[in-house]
């Protein structure tokens, strides 16, 4: 079965975020990966899901510094993408990569103990 446009938009978009974000030249822009997008219905709004790693502090810094260049990222998004009306973007942070890791290495304790 073919994805629907919506899933298309959401790949492309994720693929040119995370290309935006690793040329950002802002210091405090490091260690970010775009993990998922997810379209509203009619296509205008985005969540974009990142992952961020670092302590606590580092990604507090870079989340805020990411949502600051929201509107530098949607201009270049809207530079990228062909389409007639660029979505509306927000970002999550998306801590399933951590949890895996933490739950993996909790596996592998108890594997190790028994």
């Amino acid at each position: 079965m073919r994805p629907s446009r919506s899933e298309r938009l959401s790949v492309l978009i994720k693929e040119i975020i995370s290309e935006i974000i690793f040329k950002m030249k802002d210091p405090r822009v490091k260690f970010v990966t775009v993990t998922d997008v997810a379209m509203s219905k009619d296509m205008r709004y985005a969540k974009i899901f990142i992952s961020i790693l670092g302590n606590e502090e580092e990604k507090k810094t870079t989340f805020l510094a990411i949502k600051n260049a929201t509107g530098f990222i949607r201009t270049e998004l809207a530079h990228k993408l062909e389409i007639r009306r660029i979505p509306e973007i927000s970002f999550v942070l998306d801590d399933s990569i951590e949890r895996g890791v933490k739950l993996a290495n909790y596996i592998e304790k108890i594997i190790n103990e028994g």
